[in-house]
């Protein structure tokens, strides 16, 4: 098993963190389009400056090889997300951080938004207990290309 590991996240991460959010493939997978540098660095500023919003850096034996973040939406939501080296994919390392991350956040219901087609990412919520929400549950205006779980 790989020793991985959460630590906060530092400004000198943020240069792998983008190169990691780069990664075409990750993109396709995730369903965003690329961001200019300075735009990210911006981004996760105003996130680092609020106070509901928690950060980690993942790392594997002291190599940072991901994060994973946690926010309150607009409608008071809990949601979180993740994102890894493309190169660290498939080696359970974000089921390991996930799990990790979920026993600091005592919020709940936690929720997680997820492609259709990411089935990896899918199935690292499911092993952490998430649950895909119905239709109904979802709401009207939901991406239909969009699985949105929650965690009690």
């Amino acid at each position: 098993m790989e020793d991985v590991s959460l630590r906060a996240l530092t400004k000198d991460d943020l240069p792998t963190i983008y190169a990691f959010n780069s990664d075409p493939v990750a993109l396709a997978m995730v369903g965003m389009p690329p961001r200019e540098e300075e735009d990210f660095y911006a981004h996760r500023a105003r996130n680092a400056a609020r106070p509901d919003n928690e950060s980690r850096a993942i790392t594997v034996g002291g190599e940072l090889v991901g994060d994973i973040v946690s926010w309150v939406d607009e409608d008071g939501q809990r949601r979180l997300g993740y994102w890894l080296g493309q190169e660290f994919w498939g080696r359970g390392i974000a089921t390991a951080a996930l799990t990790a991350f979920i026993a600091e956040l005592p919020d709940r219901p936690l929720y997680a938004d997820v492609l259709r087609t990411n089935v990896g990412s899918l199935r690292v919520l499911q092993k952490c207990g998430f649950r895909i929400l119905s239709e109904d549950e979802r709401g009207p205006d939901h991406d239909p290309e969009e699985l949105t779980l929650r965690l009690e």
